[in-house]
């Protein structure tokens, strides 16, 4: 199949920075045959690349032999994309989009097929942060038994990391607060949960056996809050092109925790550590517009 794979993937896996033959260039490279193989083994006609898509994957419009419509999704390694098999399985279709081929190599998702135009995104703000939230609370359901999912310790560990060595004078004071937040949070989180772990509105998708479900998980295991945090800042660019944005970013907060029954004080500390993470990542790759307006919404809190 001859394509071209979105922009936004071939810059985000761009941004990793890996190279040798297990690096995103090398799988970018082999895309072409790996779409191949994985759809003449399933006996599925593609109709189309979806795009933009994810920011690291492919993902194609595809038919089932039977006619069924589907989403097929190939990542690389570094996507852990058997984390999101392992993840969807535990969620069998409650509150996300159904794996139709669970027990294939898992690099290779098949799944359902939902409305990728139609994100929670496209409603009136207040209407979809009531419908992400809602669909969210869903997901948070018990790990499995052995899993080996990563845990919000570690992975704000490695981000904890790159957030120092990339600090500068003028992030430095963020960075301080943002560390000492999750230091505080990690003492005593209030629950262990299976997170979606890059929740936002754009992940939530319009479906036919639910009206909403979640798509593309990065999962993880720790405290709802963690989860809920990214949510927060969904439209930033909104928040801060008014006036009111710092005392809406405030309400946002305390509506958003008292809706799914979260302290208040978890999430903005979680919200404030996710954003600095970000806007101090947005730096490093020169996405400068994304990194100032980040961490002036990580200042509000």
């Amino acid at each position: 199949m001859a394509f071209e794979p979105p922009q936004r993937v071939v810059r985000a896996l761009g941004e990793t920075r890996q190279d040798g033959p297990d690096g995103a260039a090398a799988w970018l490279e082999r895309l072409p045959e790996l779409v191949r193989q994985a759809t003449e083994a399933r006996e599925l006609t593609v109709e189309r690349v979806q795009a933009p898509g994810g920011r690291s994957s492919l993902v194609l419009l595809v038919r089932q032999a039977d006619g069924t419509p589907a989403v097929l999704k190939l990542a690389p390694g570094r996507a852990r994309p058997e984390h999101e098999r392992a993840a969807l399985a535990q969620w069998s279709g409650f509150g996300a989009v159904q794996l139709l081929n669970p027990g294939d190599t898992p690099d290779v998702l098949l799944l359902e097929r939902l409305h990728p135009e139609m994100s929670v995104r496209s409603l009136p703000e207040a209407k979809a942060l009531l419908e992400a939230a809602g669909t969210l609370r869903r997901l948070w359901v018990e790990p499995p038994a052995g899993h080996a999912f990563e845990t919000v310790a570690e992975r704000t560990g490695r981000q904890a990391e790159a957030m120092r060595a990339g600090a500068d004078d003028e992030t430095a004071p963020l960075v301080d607060a943002a560390l000492a937040a999750r230091e505080d949070l990690l003492a005593a989180p209030p629950e262990t949960r299976l997170l979606h772990g890059t929740f936002r509105q754009s992940k939530v998708l319009a479906g036919e056996r639910m009206p909403w479900l979640a798509v593309g998980p990065d999962p993880v295991v720790g405290e709802c809050a963690f989860d809920l945090a990214r949510l927060v800042r969904d439209r930033a660019e909104d928040l801060i092109a008014a006036p009111s944005g710092p005392s809406t970013t405030r309400r946002r907060v305390k509506r958003l925790a008292e809706s799914l029954d979260l302290d208040q004080d978890r999430l903005r500390g979680w919200t404030l550590f996710r954003a600095v993470e970000s806007g101090v990542r947005a730096r490093q790759v020169s996405r400068d517009q994304d990194a100032e307006l980040l961490l002036e919404f990580a200042g509000w809190l």
